[in-house]
């Protein structure tokens, strides 16, 4: 290692502590233990090209150990990265371009959202799927258009979480040999020594799940760390496992002691650090030779290999020019779909579970949307969640199917990071398990990505697998995520809508909640009002004398109860309400006009929790909903025993009536 070498990975270094310290908040010690490996992977191996930050071929870096920012940030701005010194002296504060942790589309050179340990890899295992497919469709005869590599840099913990490891025994059973994973081995994290948690063979472990192991035993010798990277890229038919020996806090009094992990160095330390680093300089002064030497090793680097990509896809445009159009229309995003003459109208009567139609439909727009690839955990026969073109495989890049196992947590991050690539990545199982993949849709929904998550066997009329196969506080759950369109359609025609949205979406995910049981197509759903979030489905006769708002299957109740209503004298309206977020985003009069805020009798009917329902029943109105865990029986009996039924509605219509208005309307 040169001289200049060594001084530019004590500026990373530097700069991470001066930030932290000036934030007074913050995690010096990954930055001070990992800044080598960094530095090694930046300066001589990752494709990237700083001032095309966006460009499609890159090598993708993410940092699962999302609480180093501080060390991601130093390594972009010395980079060339629109990160700038005075962004560092922003770390953590607010509206600065350098958060606590890293965000997608918020800075600069971040490839993904990290933090919540573990996703990083998970997201990571996503990104190689989506580069060996688009790959595998798009290069031909030696013009490697999709060709790169997906680096992650993770640390003890990271390796402790459960979606790391559904992530990595699923990206070895796949073969995805452009991914490589840095480990931060260090033996500490934030309670203390790892050895209070963990005594695992991590060889054995990761070599047992088809990884190509590597070790570095000094986290410092820049030239043991490249030649470990030279020989991981090596290898494309195993994924690497790096693990990369370091002290935290290296050359800080904290070196070695968990102090040093979250919480600055502090005055005295850091004067300590900086004279055994030998590093001279004020607080985020850098000198002007540091900066030169990461132009010429990063981005003018990156500048040659974007200039030899741009030349290579401009022979490849005239060679290919079908091909090179559909690159960039999808690098662009602008894939459009003819939505009308592709799918289906149901007619009324059209009697069929709502994820029956659903698989149904992925298995239309599949036919004319070539990057939706995805599948379900282990439950495509139930969820009718399912890709074409056979399973994405090994020895099968084209497949678009995946079999992403009982790993619904890791599903969750994959689908976050094949969209992160471009494709329109989705993943399906039972609505009870989207408590598994939470962090994983709230990522999502933070990052800005369209991910489609499907979610079938909706309520208790899951029937006789019982109360923990039954969703009831789901719904609620998701809907409190912003930024999340979380769809249940009423029927089929609502289920066209719901995927329809899904994939015009560009920057939220959904969320599309789906039956298990039979569901009618009735008569007034529509597209329009799907994407409106709620809209009347059936008017009143003359006179409004009570709205039923509901979703999903409930749909059909609410309409079956206002006829039998009707011939009791009670003039009602009914309203679907397939998507919150879309009927809150309405304007004052579009929602006045579905629910006429004179109208005080109304019954919110929905077989889950009542939490979020009263923004739209008002003070007086009522729910029919379910506030107790469910039963195992047939679905038929627990749907009428949980009070499912019209003479149930009918009932608690009355007494509405009866409460507020005592009975005028008769």
């Amino acid at each position: 290692m040169t001289a200049i070498e060594q001084q530019a990975i004590n500026a990373i270094r530097m700069l991470g502590v001066d930030a932290v310290n000036r934030a007074k908040s913050g995690h010096p010690g990954i930055v001070l233990g990992a800044a080598p490996m960094t530095y090694t992977l930046y300066s001589r191996h990752i494709k990237v090209n700083p001032r095309v930050s966006n460009w499609f071929n890159r090598d993708r870096f993410i940092l699962s150990a999302g609480h180093g920012s501080a060390l991601l940030y130093s390594m972009l701005h010395l980079s060339g990265y629109d990160v700038k010194i005075e962004d560092l002296k922003e770390f953590r504060q607010w509206n600065s371009l350098t958060p606590g942790h890293p965000e997608f589309g918020h800075t600069d050179g971040v490839d993904a959202t990290t933090g919540p340990l573990g996703q990083g890899i998970a997201m990571a295992t996503g990104i190689a799927i989506a580069e060996k497919f688009l790959g595998a469709r798009f290069n031909k005869d030696g013009m490697d258009i999709i060709d790169h590599y997906s680096y992650v840099l993770c640390g003890d913990g990271d390796l402790q979480e459960g979606v790391a490891q559904e992530a990595m025994s699923l990206a070895g059973h796949l073969g995805l040999g452009k991914l490589i994973v840095l480990y931060d081995s260090n033996d500490i994290q934030l309670d203390g020594s790892v050895s209070m948690a963990n005594s695992e063979d991590t060889r054995a472990k990761y070599e047992a799940i088809n990884w190509q192991y590597i070790k570095v035993s000094e986290g410092t010798n820049v030239g043991d760390i490249d030649k470990a990277i030279a020989q991981a890229k090596a290898n494309i038919e195993k994924p690497t496992l790096i693990e990369i020996r370091t002290e935290i806090g290296y050359g800080s009094p904290l070196v070695g002691d968990s102090a040093s992990h979250g919480a600055p160095l502090g005055e005295e330390n850091t004067k300590a650090t900086r004279e055994a680093l030998g590093w001279p300089h004020e607080p985020f002064l850098i000198p002007s030779e540091i900066y030169s030497h990461f132009e010429r090793v990063v981005k003018e680097r990156g500048q040659d290999l974007y200039n030899q990509w741009s030349s290579l896809f401009d022979q490849y445009k005239n060679k290919y020019p079908e091909s090179a159009d559909e690159i960039d229309r999808l690098i662009s995003g602008k894939l459009e779909i003819d939505f009308e003459n592709i799918l289906e109208t149901y007619e009324v009567g059209h009697n069929e579970a709502t994820r029956a139609t659903g698989g149904k439909v992925l298995k239309e727009l599949s036919k004319v949307y070539p990057f939706l690839v995805g599948g379900s955990a282990d439950l495509t026969k139930s969820t009718k969640a399912k890709g074409v073109d056979g399973d994405f495989t090994k020895d099968n890049p084209l497949g678009r199917n995946i079999n992403y196992g009982v790993r619904e947590h890791a599903m969750g991050a994959i689908v976050n990071g094949m969209t992160l690539h471009g494709l329109r990545g989705f993943g399906g199982t039972f609505f009870v398990f989207s408590d598994y993949m939470k962090p994983s849709i709230r990522l999502a929904a933070l990052m800005n990505i369209p991910s489609v998550f499907v979610f079938t066997h909706d309520s208790v009329a899951v029937g006789e697998d019982g109360p923990t196969h039954e969703p009831i506080e789901q719904l609620a759950g998701l809907r409190a995520i912003p930024n999340l369109d979380v769809i249940r359609p009423a029927d089929a025609n609502e289920v066209v809508a719901a995927w329809r949205l899904a994939l015009e979406s560009k920057s939220i995910p959904t969320a599309i909640v789906l039956t298990r049981q039979g569901v009618e197509t009735v008569n007034g759903t529509s597209y329009e009002g799907v994407k409106a979030g709620g809209y009347v489905v059936s008017y009143e006769k003359e006179e409004i004398h009570a709205i039923l708002i509901a979703t999903g299957s409930e749909v059909n109740l609410a309409l079956k109860a206002q006829e039998e209503l009707l011939k009791e004298g009670i003039d009602s309206r009914v309203v679907s309400l397939p998507s919150f977020k879309r009927f809150k985003e309405q304007s004052d009069s579009y929602r006045e006009g579905v629910l006429p805020s004179n109208i005080r009798i109304r019954l919110a009917i929905e077989m889950g929790s009542s939490l979020g329902w009263g923004q739209f029943i008002g003070l007086d109105g009522r729910t029919l909903t379910i506030d107790r865990f469910g039963a195992s029986a047939p679905n038929k009996i627990i749907v009428e025993k949980y009070g499912f039924t019209v003479e149930n509605v009918i009932k608690l219509t009355k007494e509405l009536i009866a409460k507020i208005d005592k009975g005028k309307i008769f």
